[in-house]
């Protein structure tokens, strides 16, 4: 008989999680089909970068969400990225950008809200595998930024989150100071 001790074995589980968020990221419905995510996952040494980074961001800032954030995921034992390229998708008609048609939007340099849109439906995609695996998570707008710094997902991305994972007996990212 072989006894498998959790120290063991969380580690590589909750990177199997993380790759499994990409994955149901990546295959969530898009808008036209056109498929602009970067989807990646940080550990170890890379959150401490992030961390690092979302530090520097609040205090340039003067913003208590990313100093309060870069603490915070040191207690993740990875951290899923997922951003967006920005691309108009080609409507005659649509608007919800602001501008009255994809032309115009694409001169203007606007932000497709299809493509944040996709980014949000790959958002939950990715976080229902966490809830249903029971990994503790949250959606952090903080993480996603320090990662567009840090060129993480690619010189391209326009609009990212993080989202950090753990497993332990309470859930490190609620309850923030």
């Amino acid at each position: 008989m072989t006894i498998k001790k959790e120290e063991e074995f969380k580690k590589e589980a909750i990177l199997r999680m993380a790759e499994q968020m990409c994955l149901a990221a990546r295959t969530a419905p898009k808008a036209r089909g056109l498929d602009l995510l970067e989807v990646a996952v940080a550990s170890g040494e890379a959150i401490e970068k992030l961390s690092k980074k979302m530090k520097e961001i609040g205090e340039r800032e003067q913003h208590h969400t990313f100093l309060r954030d870069s603490e915070n995921i040191k207690s993740a034992q990875a951290v899923v990225l997922i951003g967006t390229k920005t691309r108009v998708i080609g409507l005659k008609y649509c608007s919800f950008c602001g501008w009255p048609n994809c032309a115009e939007a694409e001169k203007a340099g606007a932000v497709c809200a299809y493509n944040t849109g996709d980014l949000g439906i790959a958002i939950g995609s990715a976080v229902s595998i966490a809830a249903d695996h029971r990994v503790d998570n949250r959606v952090m707008y903080s993480v996603g930024m320090a990662a567009l710094e840090l060129k993480l997902l690619g010189p391209e991305a326009k609009v990212a989150f993080g989202i950090p994972l753990s497993v332990s007996g309470k859930n490190p990212f609620f309850d923030r100071k």
